[in-house]
């Protein structure tokens, strides 16, 4: 039988991870809050987080608890980009190799990010699938110790830490939007703001270009789906062949799905520059994007949307300004 994660298993991530993180700022969106008619509308900034995206939390978590024979062999990830640059940051301050390989669908700005880190890149096949085939050659070759993208409890539990900060700040919390993809940071956040408060209202928004999960939820197991362009290229890739933890978690804790278009996407991006004077990554601004879509009712409520990452090439990012600047 498989030990889902739990809250114990956050607060312990918490105290893990204290050194490595930020607690990243909680703050109001009174433009999104009179859109959507809801009581309150609190924005976590994870893209001010370390490394520019809330992976550091679990990577962090998973790392920083590995055994000193672990640390010596070295860690390998696959990643479509932040959980390679968090894998990279956590163990290069800690004096640890680190191996991460991407897909050649990972943007190049994403590869040169992480080997500026001090890791290893190693670059194969057309999606997150084939380089995850890769690096189950390499921990066979080299002895590597793996590090996952979202499918571990040290991970889900790492990312878990949100929901803490956010209820900490904002206890009366009542809805939460999580960006979905592989699963790892809804799962996390979800469990914990659920076995603190059952009655929050937990959301996940997907990409419509990859939703992978929803399509898994839907067959009940994982499906592989092919990759798409999509501006939340963070959002992109599987949840993996033998997924054991987040499939499973996201059924039992999450009680809404929404599913955003690329148009939608760039509108969130653009509300994030131009009334908060944020730069986020397409996959941070899915959540916006379901607010300004009006595709979920907030009214009355007290919503918390996760920003999860400000990861993005400029050139794109100058792109979708120039698009809706008036």
């Amino acid at each position: 039988m498989i030990n889902m994660p739990n809250l114990n298993d956050v607060f312990k991530a918490a105290v893990s991870i204290k050194s490595m993180i930020s607690e990243t700022p909680l703050i109001e969106s009174r433009e999104l809050k009179s859109l959507s008619g809801a009581s309150g509308l609190m924005l976590k900034l994870e893209s001010l987080q370390n490394t520019g995206a809330f992976k550091v939390r679990g990577a962090s978590n998973k790392i920083l608890n590995l055994s000193e024979e672990d640390r010596r062999r070295g860690v390998i990830t696959f990643s479509t980009g932040n959980h390679g640059k968090a894998v990279s940051y956590v163990s290069g301050l800690s004096g640890i190799k680190a191996v991460v390989c991407l897909s050649e669908n990972v943007p190049a700005y994403r590869a040169e990010m992480i080997r500026s880190l001090g890791a290893e890149v190693v670059v194969y096949g057309k999606s997150q699938d084939e380089a995850e085939n890769r690096y189950y050659d390499l921990i066979e070759e080299r002895g590597l110790v793996p590090v996952v993208p979202f499918d571990d409890p040290s991970i889900i539990a790492g990312q878990g830490t949100i929901a803490l900060e956010m209820l900490k700040v904002r206890p009366d919390l009542q809805v939460i939007m999580v960006p979905l993809s592989g699963g790892g940071l809804l799962s996390g956040i979800a469990m914990a703001a659920k076995s603190i408060n059952p009655s929050i209202h937990v959301v996940g928004v997907s990409v419509e270009r990859s939703p992978v999960m929803l399509k898994s939820l839907e067959a009940g197991k994982p499906v592989i789906l092919e990759e798409k362009f999509t501006l939340a290229d963070s959002l992109l890739g599987g949840i993996g062949k033998d997924n054991k933890y987040t499939l499973n978690m996201i059924e039992q804790y999450v009680d809404e799905h929404i599913v955003v278009s690329e148009e939608e996407i760039e509108k969130g991006m653009f509300f994030a520059f131009d009334k908060h004077s944020l730069l986020i990554e397409g996959g941070a601004a899915v959540g916006i994007a379901a607010v300004l879509a009006n595709k979920i009712n907030l009214k009355g409520k007290l919503a918390g949307l996760v920003l999860t990452g400000s990861t993005i090439d400029q050139k794109k990012y100058i792109e979708v300004l120039n698009k809706h600047s008036k």
